[in-house]
Order: structure tokens, then C-alpha cells, then sequence
């Protein structure tokens, strides 16, 4: 119970600070309100454009933005109740290093296919 209750904790930390820090800027960016300066797209996008072809032309770019906020923060949340189930801080490290990169690349290949059902993704 005491997990469960870790990972809904960290879920929402995350899930804030995430919305807080990186959509609702881009989101005022895209809509045209703060073009002073040049914004980088957040590296999950990137990663989505290259990797698996999302056409962001096609796709509803808020609704990707929130999508991407709750699935990283959903992979955090995970490794971070995986890793406080392991006594030791050595063990914890590196039960972590093992765990991210698995699990963001699942996570990024499931919402890759969600979007291909959709017919989002570029034809080549």
C-alpha cells in the first residue's frame, strides 16, 4: 500500500512540474503570444518526429504536449517506486540506469502506435 501510495504521490509532483515548466510555456509559444525568442521543441517530440515519423502537422500539438507531459511522468513515477523497493543507494542507481532507457522507449513506441492508428505518423 505504501508504494502505491509513493507512486501517486511522485505522479503528481511530476505530472505538475512538467506541465508547469515545459506545456504551458510551449503551449503560449505555439499560440503566437511570446514570439520574441526561438523555443526548441521538447526532446520527446523530437524524438517521436525522428524516430517513428509523427507528422506535427497533422497532429492536434496541445493534445501531443499533454500526452508526452503524463507519459514521462508516468516512466518516472514507475522507476522511482521500482528503485524505493531496493535498499542501498548504490542499488537504487543503478536499478535506475538499467530501468529508464527500457521504459521510455516502450512507453514512446506505445504512443507512436497510438498515434499511427490515428494516421498521424508520415507516409514514406
Amino acid at each position: 500500500m505504501k508504494e502505491v501510495l509513493l507512486f501517486f504521490i511522485c505522479y503528481g509532483i511530476i505530472l505538475t512540474i512538467y506541465e508547469l515548466f515545459i506545456v504551458f510555456p510551449m503551449k503560449r509559444y505555439k499560440a503566437g503570444k511570446s514570439r520574441k525568442k526561438e523555443k526548441k521543441e521538447p526532446a520527446e517530440i523530437k524524438y517521436l518526429v525522428y524516430r517513428y515519423r509523427l507528422d506535427l502537422k497533422k497532429v492536434d500539438y496541445n493534445q501531443l504536449l499533454h500526452i508526452v507531459s503524463l507519459v514521462s511522468s508516468f516512466d518516472m513515477a514507475i522507476i522511482v517506486s521500482f528503485i524505493m523497493l531496493v535498499d542501498g543507494y548504490l542499488w537504487q542507481m543503478l536499478l535506475a540506469i538499467v530501468l529508464v532507457i527500457p521504459i521510455v522507449l516502450v512507453s514512446y513506441a506505445l504512443v507512436a502506435r497510438f498515434y499511427k492508428k490515428k494516421g498521424m505518423i508520415k507516409n514514406v
